[in-house]
């Protein structure tokens, strides 16, 4: 096995997310099978506990993982499909190594960082870059690892010995380092400055690890003099230090690496030449000028309850684009605060208030308009008034604004729930329906806490990763949008469901559930035949979405919101 590491140095948040899952693009390109790693130093078991403003959306995996956002990158940008293992944080290290001393695994050694917390490490790294990944049998070529944080964080020290070990394990033809720094400009200078790079390189080589290749990051592109510059106090070769600055889209990154042969060094370094063949990126070239040439847009409202973070939403953002590039158009998303279209928002912030509803009914005859209504499982409850949840009275505003005024709606795990309660309230007149998750005492719980769930553990303990979704009938908009397919399998997590006590009397009053669980008592899909394209997810379709394979209902909210909805069934049931 071949390893590639990615340390970033200086600051957080240069995209070593990005360039990690670039890099493997460029190695799959060459004909290489590639594999990828995410390590987070931080002391969870996995991301699912963590608040969206902590740390950006939770990736959910088909085996139920809740992982770092960074695995969505990889996903979307290797098309393969990850393990929860392809995540490791310290959590599950010292989780793994504590359960071994309690069951007297080390005869009675001291257990230490050294060698055991590292060997754990070790051990992990190695056995998880054999899983296959890409649906083909054996073990990849390449194994991508991101090292989250930043070179010289306490908590990431212990991966920083372990990857050194690993790296004198290996031997220096299965081992390439790249670290992701910072090339500043100073406003007032305006010169482009090498010495955080320096530092930061020099903290590294101190803990054992020196760099094969630099990724610097900046604005604009690199000087030759600074690439000099870099060469000579970092001890990397000049063809080596690679220039990663602000691009039109982040699908040129990989174009961006191969035309600095990125590729070769790296196949150099791995002593992978032979084996490789010149970079294969025609479709990614087009994919990416094509996106750059776009002119139409389609506007799109996005209702939730973390819009300050759009790191939140990631994934549906990435489904988004990857529907609308698929019809030619650009995204234009309207981010609504659910919170500031609340009734109680008029009186506290007025202009917030006024503005929120400004954009949700916006509409000119040039601008399409649709609203994507969606929420995050609530792991912490922030309360309002009555016992509800910040945001969602505005977020049943929003969805009755939808389907009282055939906006093109999809509700997407909450949202779907929003969906329902505002249907009991305003359609069958249960003024206090709600779910028991807002109100426990309401007198018509149409959203229930699953049985199954637990009420007192909150990590892994909702209803996760892929689960099957039979449809009832080819006779609906979902259906038509799998390609009448009879079930399909979409990545879940929840913990909360729609009460099936409820159920024939919201489909009596016109509201149906199309898809359900395999055991036909939880449902899944809903939709609102009355109305041009009203439909709510139990699921999170965004997770399956890929570049040049958008998901079938972000497409069909698209379609929807262009009014070409009709025309694109008709042609698909046609076999047109």
């Amino acid at each position: 096995m071949k390893y590639v590491l990615i340390t970033g140095g200086v600051v957080s948040g240069l995209g070593k997310g990005v360039t990690a899952s670039s890099i493997g693009v460029v190695l799959k390109a060459c004909g290489l099978r590639v594999t990828s790693i995410k390590i987070d130093p931080y002391l969870n078991i996995d991301a699912g506990t963590m608040s969206p403003f902590e740390h950006g959306e939770v990736f959910v995996l088909d085996d139920g993982g809740e992982v770092d956002l960074d695995l969505g990158n990889y996903e979307r940008f290797l098309d393969v499909t990850l393990t929860k293992d392809n995540n490791i944080t310290t959590g599950k290290i010292y989780q793994s190594v504590l359960e071994k001393e309690r069951k007297g695994d080390y005869l009675g050694k001291t257990v230490q960082v050294v060698p055991h917390i590292t060997d754990a490490i070790k051990d992990w790294i190695q056995s998880v870059a054999v899983i296959p990944v890409d649906g083909n049998e054996g073990p990849a070529d390449v194994c991508v690892i991101e090292l989250g944080g930043t070179v010289g964080d306490i908590e990431s020290m212990p991966f920083i010995e372990a990857l050194r070990q690993l790296s004198f394990q290996v031997g220096p033809d299965n081992f390439c380092l790249i670290h992701v720094s910072l090339i500043p400009v100073l406003g007032v200078v305006g010169e482009q400055k090498t010495k955080p790079t320096q530092h930061s390189v020099r903290e590294l080589r101190a803990l054992g690890l020196t760099p094969h290749l630099l990724a610097s990051r900046s604005a604009e592109p690199l000087l030759e003099s600074t690439k000099e510059k870099l060469s000579q106090f970092c001890h990397v070769p000049v063809e080596n230090i690679l220039n990663i600055h602000d691009v039109p889209n982040i699908w040129h990154i990989p174009l961006l690496l191969r035309n600095q042969n990125a590729h070769h060094s790296i196949l150099q370094q791995l002593n992978l030449l032979s084996h490789a063949t010149p970079p294969d990126l025609q479709q990614w070239t087009e994919m990416a000028e094509s996106y750059d040439n776009l002119t139409e847009s389609v506007r799109i409202a996005m209702v939730g309850k973390y819009v300050g973070l759009t790191d939140s939403y990631l994934s549906v953002v990435k489904a988004l684009l990857h529907a609308c590039v698929a019809r030619s158009l650009r995204p234009s998303i309207d981010w609504i605060a659910a919170s500031d279209l609340e009734d109680d928002s008029a009186k506290s912030t007025p202009e917030a208030h006024a503005a929120a509803w400004r954009t949700l009914k916006v509409s000119a005859p040039e601008a399409l308009f649709s609203v994507c209504l969606l929420s995050i499982v609530q792991l912490v409850s922030w309360f309002l008034g009555d016992l509800e949840i910040v945001g969602v009275r505005g977020m049943m505003l929003a969805a009755k604004y939808a389907r009282e005024n055939n906006v093109p709606y999809l509700g997407i795990c909450l949202g779907m729930q929003i969906s329902v309660i505002e249907f009991a309230r305003s359609v069958l007149g249960w003024e206090r329906a709600n779910s028991i998750e807002f109100d426990a005492q309401t007198p018509n719980p149409v959203v229930i806490f699953m049985p199954e769930g637990s009420r007192t553990h909150m990590g892994s303990t909702m209803r996760l990763g892929s689960r099957r979704t039979l449809l009832q009938t080819p006779d609906c908009i979902t259906s038509k949008l799998y390609g009448n397919s009879e079930y399909v399998d979409e990545r879940h997590r929840h913990r909360y469901e729609v009460n099936p006590d409820v159920i024939g009397t919201l489909e009596e009053a016109g509201l149906k559930f199309v898809g359900k669980d395999e055991s036909g008592k939880r449902m899944e899909i809903l939709e609102l035949p009355s109305h041009p394209f009203y439909v709510g997810v139990q699921f999170h379709p965004e997770f399956k979405s890929r570049p040049g394979r958008p998901s079938a209902l972000f497409l069909g909210l698209i379609l929807a919101a262009t009014g070409k909805l009709e025309a694109h069934i008709s042609r698909h049931q046609n076999g047109i």
